[in-house]
C-alpha cells in the first residue's frame, strides 16, 4: 500500500503536465477543478512540433543542445569513471582510496555555491556561452559519484581473474577493454543513466552559463515565469516530449539496472 501511495505521488505532476497539454484552453483546465479536459486536443504538441508557440520558435534547436549536453556528460562519466575505478581498484594503487575520499568530499559544499567561481574558470578558459562549459560543470558533479558506485560493483569481480590475465600476458589496457568492462556492463549502466539526468535536470548552471542563442529546453521552460500569459499547454507538451530520452535510455537499460540491484542484494 505504501508503494502504491509513493508511485501516486510520483505520477501526480505527470498526470498534471499531461492535462495542461491536452487542454485546448491554453491550460485553463487546471484552474477549474475538471479531472479530464472535456474536449482534449492535440494542438499543444502540435505547436511544438512546427515550432508555432511562443518562445518554442527554436525548439528543436534548444532540444538538440539539452541532448548534447545530456549525451556528452554520460560517456564522459562513464569513460572518465571507469578508468578511474578500474586504476584504484585493479590496479592497486598505494593511495587510490585517497582518490576516491577526495572526490566526494566536493558533494560536501553546494553546486549552486560553486556556480560564481566555476563561471570565472571557464571564462578564464574562454569557454563562456559554450555548451562544453555546462558539460564539464556536469562532468564534475557526476564523476565522483560514478567512481564509488563502479568501484563497490568491482570489489564483487574475482581479482584472480586479473591475476589469470596477467599470467597470460594482458597489459592494463586489454585488462580494461576484455575483461572490466564486460562485467561491469550493469554498473555502467547505473552511471550512465544517472549522469543524464544530472544533465538533464539541470537549470541553474544552463541558465548562468549559457546565453539565449545557446539556450536549452530547460531554459526555455524557465521563462514561463517571465510571463503573465504564457501558452502553458505548448509548453507542458514541450515538457512531455523533453521527458521522453531519459524515459527511452532507461527502459532500453533497465535489464542491465536489474541485474546490477540483484548482484548487488545477493552479496548484501
Amino acid at each position: 500500500m505504501l508503494g502504491v501511495v509513493l508511485l501516486i505521488w510520483s505520477l501526480l505532476p505527470v498526470y498534471n503536465m499531461l492535462l495542461i497539454a491536452l487542454d485546448p484552453e491554453e491550460g485553463e483546465i487546471e484552474f477549474a477543478g475538471n479531472l479530464w479536459p472535456a474536449e482534449p486536443s492535440f494542438s499543444g504538441f502540435r505547436d511544438v512540433v512546427t515550432q508555432e508557440a511562443r518562445y518554442l520558435e527554436d525548439f528543436w534547436h534548444q532540444f538538440g543542445n539539452s541532448l548534447y549536453i545530456g549525451l556528452a556528460t554520460m560517456v564522459l562519466t562513464v569513460l572518465i569513471g571507469s578508468l578511474a575505478s578500474f586504476a584504484v581498484s585493479r590496479l592497486r594503487l598505494s593511495k587510490g582510496s585517497m582518490l576516491t575520499n577526495v572526490a566526494l568530499l566536493t558533494y560536501a559544499i553546494p553546486a549552486s555555491f560553486l556556480i560564481v567561481p566555476f563561471y570565472r574558470i571557464v571564462h578564464g578558459y574562454g569557454l563562456s556561452d559554450n555548451l562544453w562549459a555546462v558539460i564539464a560543470a556536469q562532468v564534475t558533479f557526476a564523476t565522483p559519484f560514478a567512481i564509488l558506485i563502479l568501484q563497490l560493483y568491482g570489489s564483487f569481480i574475482p581479482l584472480e581473474l586479473d591475476d589469470s590475465a596477467r599470467v597470460d600476458g594482458a597489459s592494463p589496457i586489454q585488462m580494461y577493454l576484455r575483461i572490466y568492462l564486460p562485467l561491469m556492463i550493469p554498473a555502467l549502466a547505473v552511471v550512465a543513466i544517472y549522469a543524464l539526468l544530472l544533465a538533464w535536470n539541470d537549470y541553474l548552471y544552463q541558465a548562468v552559463l549559457l546565453s539565449l542563442r545557446n539556450m536549452t529546453v530547460s531554459m526555455t521552460q524557465g521563462q514561463l515565469f517571465a510571463d503573465v500569459d504564457a501558452e502553458w499547454n505548448a509548453m507542458m507538451a514541450a515538457a512531455i516530449i523533453y521527458v521522453l530520452p531519459p524515459i527511452a535510455l532507461l527502459f532500453a537499460l533497465r535489464r542491465y539496472v536489474a541485474a546490477s540491484l540483484t548482484m548487488v542484494n545477493a552479496r548484501a
